[in-house]
């Protein structure tokens, strides 16, 4: 059976899906086709229904949600790891955020959800390619940008501060972790086969672990302007525990974080069951 696989070139991801894609771990009458994007195009991809199985982030998983089942692996979800909300020095005494303009990394980003649960006012938006925003907000384009994946690391290296963690900010508000996003497994599917695609995921991530050194060229050919401290960081950052099993504590994560999309007008019903048994 020919399956499509979509997921996105940063660390996080092809460290999880590496033995997959190179074959070290084999899912026995499964054929994968693999495509890989950005974050965004995934997400629309998803909302499409386009793919048989992809990475998204829970904010537009409330979108694709009559297509997609949730997977119990290969997620992004932790403390300490969510989108950041930057600026210049420059900006900082002047700045009014609500009525500030910002750079969000896709309308449909987990990021985004998170902004609006902070700034529920926010309306001056722009949306550009993740890896732009560093660089908007220097030139002065926008007065802030809200950062995800690796420019984590690098913001401080271009001059640029920090005036919100927004993964702190759900901390605080739940006490739960901050989920960003899993990985999606269409519903039309067998529940067999749901659950089969789910062990590959955790298989392949158990992989990875055991063999860093298979799997590390994988994952350096889809990052190589990337330095190889912060792409170890990100893998560090975004892959744990979480990422082999959402578990009871990751699953009330996801729950809040679509309850808390529902009470902002973004949903107005959650389709049960969420996740693949």
């Amino acid at each position: 059976m020919k399956l499509t696989l979509g997921y996105s070139p940063c660390p996080n991801d092809t460290f999880i899906f590496g033995a997959l894609a190179t074959g070290k771990v084999k899912t026995s009458d499964i054929e994968w086709e693999i495509l890989l994007a950005d974050v965004e195009t995934l997400n629309e991809w998803a909302i499409a229904g386009k793919l048989d199985v992809s990475k998204i982030s829970y904010h537009a998983y409330l979108h694709a949600q009559h297509h997609y089942l949730l997977s119990q692996s290969g997620s992004a979800l932790g403390r300490g790891c969510g989108p950041l909300v930057i600026t210049t020095p420059e900006q900082l005494d002047q700045l009014q955020p609500e009525d500030a303009s910002f750079a969000i990394p896709g309308k449909y980003t987990t990021a985004y959800l998170l902004s609006r649960l902070r700034y529920p006012r926010m309306h001056h938006i722009h949306q550009m390619v993740f890896s732009d925003i560093e660089g908007a907000v220097v030139r002065g384009d926008t007065q802030l940008g809200v950062i995800i994946h690796e420019n984590r690391f690098t913001y401080q290296d271009r001059g640029l501060v920090s005036i919100q963690d927004l993964g702190a900010y759900w901390e605080e508000r739940t006490g739960l972790p901050i989920p960003l996003g899993g990985i999606a497994i269409q519903r039309t599917l067998p529940v067999g086969r749901q659950r089969q695609i789910q062990e590959a995921i955790r298989e392949s991530l158990g992989y990875a672990y055991r063999h860093p050194e298979e799997i590390m060229p994988y994952v350096s050919e889809y990052a190589q302007e990337m330095d190889e401290s912060v792409m170890q960081k990100h893998i560090d950052l975004y892959v744990n525990d979480f990422s082999n099993d959402l578990g009871t504590e990751g699953k009330e994560a996801v729950v809040a974080l679509l309850n808390h999309a529902r009470e902002v007008g973004i949903t107005d019903h959650i389709i049960d069951p969420l996740f693949v048994p």
